[in-house]
């Protein structure tokens, strides 16, 4: 009974947040007719706005909305780039707001992207290494060899968990110091402001989400390698 529930409270805490990220979104994805425009028209409306210079907006798919720095690129998904809605203008405000953090040279998101590839990469090599384990203990018989390999993939996930964990106070930044007092500077009414900052805290958030996923696979890592 003890086991069970500690198992539901360890994918609630895990999973919880992920659903609660694309509860909100779609939540607030209902058409508004009376808003100015689209995610995608708010996107490119900004970027004259704060003179992005070099930055586009495309079409990208669905749950995949990112500011690219190396191809200066918003890409928003199909319902937030098409759609008059909460979410979608609160959406794209937000990958602005990375845009604009990128144009400023804000410190954090500078180095964010070098973090991100640096982290794939070593995540890549541990899991690897991870899955090679239980063949290199059959070909070497030494205990060491499997303690090992278990460091390099426990490094892997841990750095992947790291990222993560920093790159909440950007994502942050672009949400609530950008993209709300962008929204609330006359785009949408007091009472819509509210909802558009749930919609942003949930696109913060997708990184908790991410994190807790991350600490989720190394527990389940560490039991493996306990039995």
């Amino acid at each position: 009974m003890i086991w069970g529930l500690s198992v539901l409270a360890i994918l609630g805490i895990t999973f919880g947040p992920q659903l609660w990220v694309r509860y909100t979104l779609k939540q607030n994805r209902v058409e508004r007719p009376e808003l100015q425009g689209t995610g995608g028209e708010l996107a490119i409306h900004l970027i004259k706005r704060f003179g992005l210079k070099g930055v586009t907006v495309i079409e990208g798919r669905d749950w995949e909305d990112y500011y690219d720095p190396d191809t200066r690129t918003v890409s928003l998904s199909p319902s937030h780039y098409w759609k008059k809605s909460i979410s979608a203008v609160a959406v794209a405000t937000h990958e602005i707001g990375h845009a604009i953090q990128h144009k400023e040279g804000h410190a954090g998101f500078m180095k964010r992207q070098r973090r991100i590839k640096q982290a794939i990469l070593i995540e890549r090599i541990s899991a690897l290494v991870l899955m090679m384990t239980p063949l290199l203990f059959l070909i070497t018989r030494i205990p060491q060899s499997t303690l090992l390999t278990v460091t390099i993939g426990a490094v892997g996930l841990l750095t992947s968990l790291w990222v993560q964990c920093i790159n909440l106070p950007i994502e942050f930044d672009a949400s609530f110091n950008k993209a709300l007092p962008i929204l609330a500077d006359g785009y949408l009414s007091e009472e819509d402001v509210y909802a558009a900052q749930k919609v942003l805290k949930a696109a913060a958030l997708t990184y908790v989400a991410s994190a807790l996923a991350c600490l989720l696979n190394i527990g389940r890592w560490i039991m493996i390698f306990r039995r």
